[in-house]
């Protein structure tokens, strides 16, 4: 089980800084916000973890925007691989688990 220290650092470099943004137009800080929402759900993702362990983060942000993050943890730090708005069926599920 992957408990996240407090406070959490995240890792933002040209390889993943604003790439969520272009993409789908998910802000790096938008991304930060989800990790602190007190009705968040994590999951290891063991389908997409090869060399290193990937987690899926299911979220709110401080406008409840609500999104699906893929992220790995280096050297203590949070990466954030994906961003992006959960769709129907995710938030349902979300909404269901959390209500």
């Amino acid at each position: 089980m992957l408990v996240l220290r407090e406070p959490v650092t995240f890792e933002w470099d040209q390889g993943n800084s604003g790439k969520n943004d272009r993409t789908h137009g998910v802000a790096d800080a938008e991304c930060e916000e989800v990790f602190f929402d007190p009705r968040k759900r994590l999951l290891h993702d063991p389908l997409h973890s090869g060399h290193e362990d990937r987690y899926i983060l299911i979220g709110e942000t401080v406008s409840h925007r609500a999104l699906f993050i893929v992220f790995t943890i280096r050297k203590h730090r949070v990466r954030v691989i994906s961003a992006r708005d959960l769709n129907r069926r995710e938030r349902c599920l979300y909404e269901a688990r959390t209500a």
